[in-house]
């Protein structure tokens, strides 16, 4: 299994300096989540972005990475503004691999419960016998990409009706 980190607000920490909360350039969210944890994985940070500032070229990148990966399980960590559009792309590139992608509504500094709740779902789901898919796990569900929405006016991640 291989956890790939993008940044997103799972990731962002309070700057006192300037006042903003800002994705840092490491892995500090996870491997505090993961440090318990007691089976092989691999962690490896790619982007340290906001979604709102991913690109097509850091989709490029994060499914080059799948691409030549020898795992066949993955986790990603993602911002969720744009965690469906990477889902769609990633869905439309691979059948063979088994691609979820969460992350969190708060930042993991200032609300520990929901990262590690939507990262620990990820993490049982992937070691499961699971079907070769994307899948987007947040809010409790996880499901194919297509059947769950963020809804922005109540915060939270629901299954498409």
């Amino acid at each position: 299994m291989l956890i790939l980190n993008t940044g997103g607000t799972f990731n962002k920490r309070y700057n006192p300096l300037n006042g903003e909360l800002e994705v840092p350039f490491d892995n500090w969210a996870i491997e505090d989540i993961l440090e318990n944890v007691n089976f092989g994985y691999n962690l490896a940070g790619i982007v340290y972005k906001d979604s709102l500032d991913m690109q097509t070229s850091d989709r490029k990148m994060i499914a080059d990475i799948i691409l030549h990966s020898k795992e066949d399980t993955f986790i990603i960590v993602h911002g969720t503004d744009t965690m469906h559009i990477t889902a769609e792309f990633l869905d439309e590139i691979f059948d063979n691999k088994k691609i979820i992608l969460t992350g969190a509504m708060k930042p993991y500094e200032l609300q520990k419960s929901e990262a590690s709740l939507n990262l620990g779902i990820a993490l049982g789901y992937a070691r499961a016998e699971i079907k070769n898919g994307v899948y987007i796990c947040m809010s409790g569900f996880i499901e194919n990409w297509k059947k769950i929405n963020k809804n922005r006016d109540i915060g939270k991640f629901e299954l498409v009706r």
